[in-house]
């Protein structure tokens, strides 16, 4: 990049500083720096450097320098510094994990490589490269592979076992297909052995399982940072023990019991975890027991080939200060309480000790000012007298005045755009100014003096270099901070969610035709020497009911609102049939009313709003940040429904603190200027409060009347409210269930706006269906309940979905963790020593005041407060008020702060006894941290010694897979599964799904709706198929019971050959060469689909007969039946009774052969029949 770096050759100091880099140790300081310019330099100096560092001081930063470094450099990596404060914690999020292991992959590649990362990763000690590199697995087309010693290796390398490979860090081995997910990869691999041969390497998708694209050869890189076989693993582990009985003999001699119990049980379950478990995650805190020498993660790159750049030494020296200081209180404070081993306080490197390390290099700090320089003493200092470029804010005329300023004293200008066309399209514009701009792409050609180039690249803020008459002018110089680049829409279209629910034995299934049972697993049945797969479902009193597994799809698991155990259905009693007949009724009902309800909405024509004016555009302009895609899309999927005639009922589901509030207020404005009224409803007063001063705040320059309603309210102001809203002198409202009450009338209602939904019961809603008959209706929740969610998804109403995280959010970092107050301690003192705030979740008012006083005791130097539902609402108004404005530190709570309070401040939560809350209702929670740019943490705890319940696990396990942000939508399809649907239409459907089971009550409600709406659907009614013929999934083929019910339900739900065709593939592809008994499996799955469109109910083969029952009403032709038997000599017809054709063979003795011929005879037979007897 001649064009960037040829002007600072031109800079004395520049020229000698580089010629003195070549030697070994050279530490040079340039003071004068500006932002962007610090990265230019550093570009310039770096050239023939293979490895460059940039060492900065905190996490936000490394986000900004990496962004604005890709500029110069694509192969720019982030090493974001392990965190050593929590580290024992059950489960740890694994993304900065995989961030670390990419950028050491790329050292281990010996790729040249610029890291940027914080001054406190050189503080940490790294497992030295040595080790790394036996850890690494080279497989090819040549290698031999043994598969115990395989999974032993990966294992050790910090992957897990897993039947199937869902997400990086996992590996699964299955007769002779190894699949493995390397964490520094976009797709898994999927290796086929022949014998202990490697036949084929591929990579393939982990949603399909299907393969992409064919491979020669891979290097897996390990999934986790601590590397030990097991010689290692014991003897450290020994070490750990033998420090424990010493430290805790200590501890006793000195009557310090708690303690020495304390240590004692820390161990003893580290032990359990190591060794019963395998889990490693824990051990980096005692990585000096297992590796007698650690290095610095300086010492992992080549010394010769490697320059550090230290970004404002004077705040990276305080940034060490800080992580030195928190670390040796919080060990000391541990090792007194017995937490910890004294050993262990020796795990950081001092921050001199780290900073002589990086002197032995070469190094160049970056400063703005002279400030005097503790860690990094510098052999030679330079200042550069460099200015920052001032912004233009889309001024296009200060630009040609700027640049003509330029051109007129020589200067050599390059302007910087984000794009291509962008760029080419700025010359031209620079032209018709009368400049003589250029748009070049060869970054190598040098400027001469008075030329002004465009070029594509993007730097986050201009420079100019007054001696050298150089600048360089971003794009967000020009026209402010650029956006981002569009991402491809996905459309959530109504569909049914359709994973087959791992069913365990146990469970409680409904089959279709008998009723509620329980599954007992699969079992194989030899009749005459046919083997096959069924399912084996036991009912009331002992009796047992067996279902090919190839008529899977006419079970469902029992899904109902509530955990209560079901009642069984008897086999071969009328109850059942009772049963469905009453609910079919009850769905019929609820169907009339649905259709109905929405019928009416599509038929009524709602109010139509015209375009945009221009007041809605400035009022749009002033939002404060910039809109995500799908916000954008949103919002305008909103106007597109307010500006058509028909009614408005559209759900946007947006994670919390995704902008959801903004689209309602912009939808708002837009009603307000058309005269309507607006109601927003919301759960609680505070929220209600909050929602005011946001409408307040925005709205403030335009002539709008906003008003309150709730119980803050004095009675006086209120009955004026309501007085003016029936005049039509209020524009919009704002309140909780109050603007329900029958005294709230309205003049003209525009608009109403929901707010977390979620929290409405059943009474408030039926009042609010009410209400919304002929009123545009918008439905804001972050996690929809199961209701809406299943009717959106039937395509029922319009949904938006805010998946996009506003550009600054960071990830929550979600530990779960058992209950200890040393931990407690140290997350709260954590968060106030960063500036911030912690809310501390306890759900029982009874003791909260106590709880309160412990954490008081914990953190004295804090100010803790409790707030709670049933204190009297001015108290707690009053406690609120104190949080926000930052008087009080830590907020004990119970549930109340789910409902969406924002307060960017608070970046730490800790929620007490997290097994015993719902899943939306901790990810609300969760969701109520990390509003602003820094790194918010989510402790959910739980009660020591414990058992988890099994729900409850699965729930934490479930907060913890989607730690991303913008998993609300997922969690909500989660808490189907877990808490089955809620309530699907008011209190009296809930007895009705109970009875059934949610899915089949929703595939009942389906159908009802279908015909109603005059989709004509046809009486169900089921095919069986049952021939002589080996039709299972042998044991051999898929090992695991899940995931065989899962092929099973899948090959009896295919529909057509092309289905059937790609399940063949699938299969293949993922298990190996098919079996003739899953072969046959699919051909009678085919038979089936056939024998379906024909009307039959029952094809049955044996003994040399095939007898094809139809139904009574079967809509074939009788008139070609005769046509048919001629045909075929030996198939006759009877038509007495149940009608059925029974076709006579000869069979040879031979049980392979007779089986093939039974089912070609079968398929040629249905073709025959479907030619003949059908139009």
């Amino acid at each position: 990049m001649r064009a960037l770096t040829a002007p600072l050759n031109e800079l004395g100091e520049f020229e000698e500083i580089k010629k003195k880099l070549k030697e070994k140790h050279f530490c040079a300081a340039f003071t004068g720096c500006v932002e962007s310019q610090k990265l230019h330099m550093a570009y310039g100096l770096s050239e023939g450097f293979k490895n460059k560092l940039i060492v900065t001081f905190s996490d936000l930063r490394v986000k900004e320098i990496l962004e604005d470094y890709r500029f110069y450099d694509r192969n720019v990596v982030a090493y974001p510094a392990k965190d050593l404060i929590f580290y024992q914690a059950d489960i740890h999020g694994n993304q900065l994990v995989t961030e670390r292991i990419k950028c050491l992959r790329r050292i281990l590649e010996g790729k040249p490589v610029t890291v940027v990362t914080t001054f406190s990763s050189f503080m940490t000690p790294h497992i030295p490269l040595s080790i790394w590199k036996k850890h690494l697995l080279t497989i090819n087309g040549k290698s031999r592979l043994n598969e115990r010693e395989l999974a032993r290796n990966l294992v050790e390398m910090g992957y897990e076992k897993n039947y199937q490979v869902d997400a990086p860090g996992q590996f699964s081995i299955r007769g002779g297909i190894i699949d493995i997910f390397d964490l520094t990869e976009e797709n898994p691999y999927r290796i086929e052995l022949w014998g202990d041969e490697v036949d084929s390497i591929r990579s393939f998708d982990v949603l399909s399982q299907r393969s992409i694209e064919k491979l020669s050869g891979i290097t897996i890189y390990p999934a986790g940072e601590m590397l030990l076989s097991d010689q290692q693993l014991k003897a450290g582990m020994e070490k750990i023990e033998k420090e424990e009985k010493k430290f805790s003999e200590n501890l006793r001699k000195e009557f310090r019991t708690e303690e020495a119990h304390r240590i004692e049980s820390q161990v003893r379950e580290l032990k359990e975890q190591v060794y019963e478990f395998k889990n490693l995650v824990n051990l980096d805190s005692y990585v000096h027991y297992f590796y007698e020498d650690t290095v610095s993660f300086l010492e992992l790159f080549d010394k010769d080939g490697t320059c550090v750049f230290v970004d404002e030494p004077a705040r990276v020296t305080e940034h060490a200060g800080a992580v030195e200081t928190e670390f040796r209180e919080s060990m000391m404070h541990r090792v007194e309480k017995g937490y910890l081993l004294p050993g262990q306080m020796k795990l950081l490197y001092r921050a001199d000790e780290a900073a002589a390390k990086i002197l032995q290099g070469r190094v160049i700090t970056l400063a703005a000012l002279d400030t005097k320089n503790v860690l990094f003493k510098p052999d030679r200092k330079a200042d550069i007298p460099v200015k920052g470029i001032s912004s233009y804010n889309n001024s296009f005329e200060a630009l040609m005045q700027d640049l003509r300023r330029y051109k007129k004293n020589g200067y050599r200008v390059l302007l910087l755009s984000g794009s291509r066309t962008r760029a080419s399209r700025l010359a031209r514009d620079l032209q018709d100014e009368g400049l003589s701009a250029f748009y070049g792409e060869d970054p190598d050609r040098e400027l001469l003096g008075g030329e002004i180039m465009t070029f594509y690249g993007r730097a986050l803020k201009g420079f100019e270099y007054p001696m050298l008459k150089f600048a360089v002018i971003s794009e967000s110089d020009i026209f402010g901070s650029d956006k981002k680049k569009k991402k491809k829409k996905k459309t959530y279209e109504g569909r049914k969610i359709n994973d087959f629910n791992e069913l365990s034995i146990g469970d409680y299934v409904v089959h279709e035709n008998h009723g509620l049972g329980i599954y007992r697993g699969i079992e194989k049945v030899e009749i005459e020497k046919v083997v096959k797969d069924y399912i084996k479902i036991e009912y009331q009193n002992g009796g047992n009911l067996y279902v090919l597994a190839t008529g899977l799809d006419v079970i469902q698991k029992y899904a109902s609102a509530d955990a209560r155990r079901p009642k069984l259905n008897k086999l071969g009693s009328q109850e059942w049939n009772r049963t469905k007949s009453k609910v079919k009724e009850a769905t019929g009902e609820v169907a009339k009313d649905l259709v109905e309800l929405y019928a009416l909405r599509q038929q009524k024509n709602g109010f139509q709003y015209g375009k945009d004016t221009v007041w809605q555009k400035e009022f749009e302009e002033m939002f404060p940040f910039e809109e995500t895609e799908d916000q954008i899309a949103a919002i305008a999927d909103t106007k597109k429904d307010m500006e058509s005639s028909k009614i408005m009922d559209r759900l946007v589901c947006g994670d919390v603190g995704y902008g959801k509030t903004e689209i309602a207020i912009r939808a708002a404005f837009k009603a307000v200027q058309e005269g309507k009224q607006v109601v927003y409803l919301v759960p609680t007063t505070i929220l209600a409060q909050q929602h005011y001063n946001t409408f307040v705040q925005r709205m403030k320059d335009f002539p709008v009347r906003v008003d309150l309603l709730s119980r803050f309210r004095t009675s006086s102001e209120q009955k004026k409210t309501v007085a003016d809203l029936k005049k039509g002198l209020v524009d919009i409202v704002i309140g909780t269930h109050r603007v329900l009450s029958a005294d709230v009338a309205y003049k003209d209602l525009g608009l109403l706006i929901i707010d977390e939904e979620q929290r409405f019961g059943v009474v408030h809603k039926e009042k609010i269906k009410k209400m919304k008959e002929n009123v545009d209706v918008l439905t804001l929740t972050a996690t929809p309940i199961p209701r809406t969610l299943h009717m959106s998804l039937i395509g029922i109403r319009d949904m938006s979905v805010l998946e996009e995280a506003p550009n600054d959010r960071m990830p929550i970092q979600t530990y779960v963790l058992e209950y200890n107050e040393e931990m407690v301690r140290e997350a709260i003192v954590r968060e106030l020593s960063r500036g911030g705030q912690v809310y501390y979740v306890y759900n029982r008012v009874n003791n909260i005041a106590d709880i309160t006083a412990v954490i008081q005791n914990l953190v004295p130097e804090a100010t803790v407060a409790f707030a709670h539902g049933q204190m009297q609402e001015r108290e707690l108004e009053r406690i609120m008020y104190d949080f926000i404005n930052g008087e009080i530190d830590v907020l004990v709570s119970t549930t109340i702060i789910e409902t969406g309070l924002d307060i960017s401040n608070v970046n730490t939560m800790i929620i007490h006894d997290s097994d015993n809350m719902g899943l939306s209702q901790l990810y609300q929670l969760r969701g109520r941290v990390g509003r602003s740019n820094r790194v918010a943490y989510a402790f959910l705890m739980y009660k020591r010694d414990k058992m988890l319940k099994e729900v409850a696990e699965k729930r934490l396990m479930a907060i913890k897979e989607f730690t991303d942000l913008g998993s609300g939508f997922k969690i909500a399809m989660r808490d189907l599964e877990i808490r089955g649907a809620g309530n699907l239409l008011g209190a009296k459907q809930h007895g009705h799904m109970q009875a059934v089971g949610y899915d089949l009550y929703c595939k009942m409600l389906n159908e009802a709706v279908k015909n109603l709406k005059g989709i004509s659907t046809t009486e169900e009614f089921n095919t069986s198929v049952d021939l002589d013929v080996d039709a299972f999934i042998p044991p051999s083929y898929i090992m695991n019971e899940v995931q065989k019910l899962d092929i099973y339900k899948r090959i009896a739900g295919t529909e057509n050959q092309s289905e059937c065709d790609d399940m063949k593939e699938e299969l293949l592809d993922r298990f190996g060469e098919i079996p003739t008994a899953v072969e046959n499996l699919l051909r009678i799955s085919m038979i089936r689909v056939h024998a379906h469109k024909l009307y039959m109910t029952e094809i049955k083969g044996r003994n040399g007969e095939i007898k094809f029952s139809l139904k009574p009403d079967a809509q074939i032709l009788p008139e070609k039946i005769p046509a048919l038997l001629k045909k075929y000599e030996k198939l006759s017809f009877n038509h007495k009774g149940t009608p059925f054709f029974l076709f006579k063979y000869k069979k040879c003795g031979m049980v392979e052969k007779d089986a093939q011929m039974l089912l070609d005879f079968t398929e040629e037979l249905l073709s025959s029949m479907q030619k003949e007897l059908t139009e």
